[in-house]
């Protein structure tokens, strides 16, 4: 049996997504390989003719569903297979991160004026989803809701417009990702709301979020990077893609050790596809210090994307910054090694040199930049707590987030040899 889905990107029709006997292929369409300036859907799809095997169109189209549990409830609520990935496209595919689409054959994104395929959410109806998201995530089987994102947690794309939320409809884009507490990871949104904060503060890349309270529910609401407000109000799509994506790796393999990519792929994956890289190369260094030093262990390769625009391509802002070394019952493993390394208290100044040298940058210039970001991380992070407080956003986790980044900004400082940590002001990067 054969099922078609449309594939859009940035409201064009560029492809189909079929499945015969439960296999997976792409093609892109004629006319869209014949499009002027014609763009692929994924690094790991270039543009042909040729259609693309279920291995190939898998490993793009798997990674715009959720992960793990949630994918086992979506598929519950869809009443499908979980391993079903074209079945579980079909039910929430039309609202997805980047610019793509998958509709139903013959019909088209929605040409609905701003503000009219918005479904807006009075305080009950946002605390009822909250309560309900744990148990049906995506709200999936809603009806008039296709909505998805990659991720083992509970997230929900909404819009956010003069202080009011509402649900994206007829498979309208939203502006933001709503990040409800994650169960049995104490005060998570305070957690990920201060190192987003943080990283801004480091003057990172990084996607703005806002810590929000509703009752005695928290929340986040983070800003899509890969969204834009045209001035007559509507939402634009940006085309994007995570690294997993980007290197044709399904999502289940996102782990190193599970045989996801290494960061010295990470780093030739930029150096591949950005022009000039060197502002790339050096923003990913940086996330990877900070993301180290903050004890954000969960940095695998879909947490770092690639934006695309007619510039070409761009190292998307740093995304998913929780510091989960705080938690002791969490691991203290790395997604990914630095050096020969899974373990950041296993790390010395030689493992550093290692990923330099693996990722093709200067050992020396990495280090330099390590010592910068090590030396005023901790200062910058306990007046970003007292900030917090100020703003009545306290919560017991902060104080342990400041205490673990000096621990390891000192051990870090102690380790590549140089003189004991004295906070010094926030400079540029360095050069590579």
């Amino acid at each position: 049996m054969k099922r078609s889905l449309d594939v859009w990107l940035l409201n064009q029709l560029v492809g189909q997504l079929t499945q015969i006997d439960g296999q997976l292929r792409f093609c892109y369409t004629t006319k869209w390989l014949q499009t002027p300036g014609a763009c692929p859907l994924s690094y790991s799809l270039p543009l042909r003719e040729e259609a693309y095997d279920d291995r190939a169109t898998r490993s793009f189209f798997s990674g715009l569903l959720p992960e793990g549990d949630k994918r086992r409830l979506i598929a519950q609520a869809l009443q499908v297979s979980r391993q079903n990935d074209f079945a579980l496209l079909d039910g929430i595919g039309g609202e997805c991160a980047g610019a793509v689409s998958l509709l139903k054959p013959g019909h088209q994104p929605s040409a609905a004026p701003a503000g009219q395929s918005v479904r807006w959410l009075s305080d009950e109806e946002l605390l009822a989803i909250l309560a309900e998201l744990p148990r049906r995530p995506m709200l999936a089987g809603e009806q008039g809701l296709r909505l998805s994102l990659a991720g083992a947690q509970d997230k929900l794309p909404v819009v956010l417009a003069d202080g009011r939320i509402g649900l994206p409809l007829q498979d309208s884009p939203s502006s933001h990702i709503l990040k409800p507490a994650i169960i049995g990871v104490d005060g998570s949104v305070f957690n990920e709301g201060f190192c987003l904060a943080l990283a801004a503060q480091m003057k990172l890349t990084a996607v703005r979020a806002a810590i929000t309270r509703l009752k005695q529910c928290s929340y986040l609401l983070v800003e899509r990077y890969d969204r834009w407000r045209h001035p007559d109000g509507s939402l634009q799509r940006l085309h994007q893609e995570d690294f997993c994506q980007a290197l044709g790796i399904a999502p289940e393999y996102k782990y190193q050790n599970e045989g996801g990519p290494d960061l010295p792929r990470c780093f030739r994956l930029l150096r591949a596809v950005t022009r000039p890289s060197a502002p790339h190369l050096l923003r990913l260094l940086d996330y990877t210090i900070f993301n180290a030093l903050i004890g954000n262990q969960d940095a695998h390769a879909k947490n770092f994307s690639l934006i695309y625009s007619v510039q070409g391509a761009a190292l998307a802002p740093l995304y998913d910054a929780l510091s989960t070394a705080v938690y002791a019952d969490l691991t203290d493993k790395m997604a990914m090694k630095i050096g020969s390394k899974y373990v950041f208290t296993e790390v010395q100044s030689r493992h550093w040199e290692q990923l330099a040298q693996a990722a093709g940058l200067s050992p020396s210039q990495v280090k330099k930049r390590l010592l910068q970001l090590a030396r005023q991380l901790p200062a910058q992070a306990q007046a970003l707590h007292y900030r917090f407080a100020a703003e009545g956003l306290d919560h017991a986790v902060l104080a342990d987030i400041v205490n673990l980044i000096d621990q390891r900004c000192q051990l870090t400082v102690k380790r590549l040899n140089l003189r004991p940590l004295q906070p010094t002001a926030p400079s540029g990067q360095a050069e590579l």
